[in-house]
Parts: C-alpha cells; structure tokens; sequence
C-alpha cells in the first residue's frame, strides 16, 4: 500500500549466517507497506559477511553501511543517523516479520495519531517450533500511556523491545541507543515514555524473535552474561531515578524493580567474583543490606523473591553455593 509518510526499518548486522540473513531482509523487503527504506549496518562483520550485505542491499535497493565494530547499539546508531523516515523500526538480523508488520503499525499510528505503535511478537526455537510467549500480547488493540508503560516495564511485564515498535524520528531527536551496553532498548526507552502521552499496542504476533544462541541478547558466553547483569542493575537505577522525577506515585513499584534486578545479579555472577575486588558485587550487596527493611514490606515482591533477597543479604555465598548444588 503506497503512503506519504516513509518509513525506515534498521537492520544491525554482524557475522551472521546467510540463511538467517536472508530470511531478515526478504521478510523486510516484502512489506505490504510502501515506502519502506531499508537500511543494513555492517558492524565489522568478517568478510563473506560483509559481501553478502552488499549482495542484499544490492538486490532489494537497500542502503548498506559498513563500520568498524562496535556492537549493537552502535550499529542502530549509525543506522539512525542514515535514516530518512518519518517513523524507525529496527529489525534483528536473525529474525524476521510478517508482511504485514509495517502496515498494521502505521494504520494504527495514522489512524490515531501517535507518535508510536508496537506489535506482538512471538518466540521461535532453533527447529521451528514456537517457544512460550515472553511478552504475552494483549487480546485486542490497546492504547497505553507513557505512565502505564513504565509501571509495566517495572513490575516485568510488557514489551521494552525497539524492533517491535515503530517511533517517530522526533522521538530519537538528542537520544540514542547507549553504546557499551547491552539491556539498551529498556534504557532508551524509559527515556522517551516521559515524552510519551499515549501510544499502541496491536495484538498480533507479527515479529518473530529467532533464538540463536550466539547473539547478543541470548549468548551462551559468560561474559555477555555477566554484563548483562551488571547493566540491570545500572539500569534499575536509572529507572527509579527517572520514576522519581516523572512517576513519584510509582516510588513502590519503581523499589520493587532495583530489588528484583538486584536479585537476578546475585543469582547469576559468578561465585567467584562475589568478592570487594569486584567493581559491582559490594555495590549491589551494601544496596541490599541498606534496604532490608524495604524488602521485607515492598508489596510487589513475592514471597519467594523476598526469601531469595533476604537470604542473599545475610550470607550471600554460601546461599549461592547451595542454590547451585539444588539446581543441579
């Protein structure tokens, strides 16, 4: 369907497989939607890899970037900056959408006026099959505010995701996803919801999420883990800071949040890094012991959460060692 407004749509792309690739960019290049820029970042990918975006962006008029690598983030920002749509989605290289991704996205967003849309999204395993829903979509179309996001978001529901959203470019004007890090679309996003009255969601399950063990966000690497934990918890923190100056009823749930996060840290680093020589485990510790009382009264911790944070708050190692002795 031809339209006035363009839209482009990100694809950050390094050393992945061709057959995955492919199947990322025709899904994009089908889109019942017209115009749709498509815009591919090479980040730093090895050579054959480099070469096939070429051959893509060649094939299906798309505009090709490549840089030198710098991650994710990098790539969607040098992505951004090439962009010259009204509206911006971003796609995974390893996954893929419905033809009609863009096009429910922007009748809803034409329709009512917003400056953002998103769709549902479901999982697929390596061998096809669906997964259980991780963000379960909602039963019919729905407008959310900024507010109501962010309460989701802190109490671990909804989506946070970039690549299931279109955002007006307005949106990205003096923002851009932290380079470094990883967790960055729920931090440039906590930025934009204060900006945010009200925008979409759309029930259908258009974007298909590939779980490719080896990309950033589902790696088997211990390293990528343990960033990954490290940056929730910065992120905690950001989020309650910025829930303070916009959302200050939400101080309960926006507590409940770092705790939680807090939580998924101790659980995940490594035991031998729970020592004072650590940059974040004494931080995160001194933060627990000085909201114990907290933990014992926050509303939105379950008791199980309760129990994992107060045990990890008095004797965090060894809990830890025999929290790995029961999962095995």
């Amino acid at each position: 369907m031809d339209r006035a407004i363009t839209v482009s749509v990100i694809i950050p792309i390094y050393n992945i497989e061709p057959e995955l690739l492919r199947r990322c960019v025709e899904s994009v290049a089908a889109q019942t939607y017209d115009p749709v820029e498509i815009i591919l970042v090479d980040d730093g990918s090895d050579k054959p890899t480099a070469e096939f975006t070429d051959e893509l962006g060649s094939r299906y008029g798309a505009t090709v970037i490549h840089k030198p690598n710098g991650g994710s983030s990098s790539a969607r920002n040098a992505g951004l900056k090439a962009a010259n749509g009204e509206y911006i989605g971003f796609v995974d290289s390893d996954d893929y959408v419905d033809p009609e991704f863009v096009e429910l996205m922007m009748d809803a967003i034409e329709r009512l006026g917003l400056p953002m849309a998103q769709i549902s999204r479901d999982e697929i395993a390596p061998d096809g099959s669906r997964l259980p829903d991780v963000c379960i979509p909602p039963k019919e179309e729905c407008i959310i505010t900024g507010k109501e996001q962010m309460r989701e978001l802190l109490l671990h529901r909804g989506d946070c995701s970039f690549c299931t959203r279109l955002t007006a470019r307005r949106m990205f004007d003096g923002r851009s996803f932290p380079e470094g890090k990883l967790n960055e679309d729920f931090r440039l996003l906590i930025q934009m919801l204060p900006d945010i009255d009200r925008y979409v969601i759309i029930p259908r399950q258009a974007y298909h999420v590939y779980y490719r063990v080896g990309s950033n966000s589902r790696s088997a690497d211990k390293e990528v883990f343990r960033q990954v934990y490290a940056d929730i918890v910065d992120n905690a923190d950001y989020a309650k800071e910025l829930t303070a100056r916009f959302y200050p009823e939400l101080s309960e749930e926006a507590e409940r949040f770092a705790l939680y996060q807090r939580l998924e840290y101790m659980l995940h680093v490594p035991i031998g890094m729970m020592n004072n020589n650590d940059q974040y485990y004494p931080q995160v510790l001194r933060y627990l012991r000085h909201n114990i009382a907290g933990t014992f009264t926050n509303g939105y911790l379950t008791k199980k959460n309760k129990l994992y944070l107060i045990l990890l708050t008095i004797a965090p190692r060894l809990v830890r060692r025999i929290h790995v002795i029961l999962r095995k």
